[in-house]
């Protein structure tokens, strides 16, 4: 029997990922930690800049602002979201954030559960800001992680 151990991971261990904006740092994943139920990592905007809309057939996400000032659309209502609060948003619920404040913002997410496998996990509903890095996702799960959910889109 295979025994998931504990692991501290250390943000400067992390590649960062700005394809949709800002600096998204997934931490705890199954490929990093080894994982089941989801990942979480940490999100770093500097004043002005945003994460682009998507949605997760999937999973629900779990957000808490650590530091700064965001809006959040959600499915197209904007909503403020204050240091120490937290935000759960549903599966297949459109959202992006902006930093509105003048200081950089810092937001913890986490994602689950996870999609069955990672290119079903996220979807992009606006094209990536010009100028932004067009690398590829870091992978935070391996293939066929958990059995499909019954009636997401595909």
């Amino acid at each position: 029997m295979h025994k998931t151990r504990p692991r501290i991971v250390d943000l400067s261990e992390t590649e960062p990922n700005r394809k949709r904006g800002g600096d998204l740092r997934t931490m705890l994943t199954p490929v990093t930690v080894g994982s089941t139920s989801g990942f979480m990592g940490l999100a770093i905007m500097q004043p002005g800049e945003r994460i682009s809309e998507h949605y997760h057939p999937y999973s629900e996400e779990f957000v808490f602002l650590v530091k700064g000032h965001l809006e959040v659309d959600l499915d197209g209502e904007t909503f403020p979201l204050r240091v120490d609060q937290g935000l759960m948003i549903p599966i297949d619920m459109r959202h992006r954030f902006r930093n509105v404040g003048d200081e950089e913002a810092r937001m913890v997410f986490h994602l689950g559960p996870l999609a069955p496998k990672p290119s079903l996990g996220h979807v992009d509903t606006e094209a990536v800001a010009e100028g932004q890095d067009h690398k590829p996702y870091p992978l935070v799960q391996e293939e066929a992680a958990r059995p499909e959910r019954q009636g997401a889109p595909s």
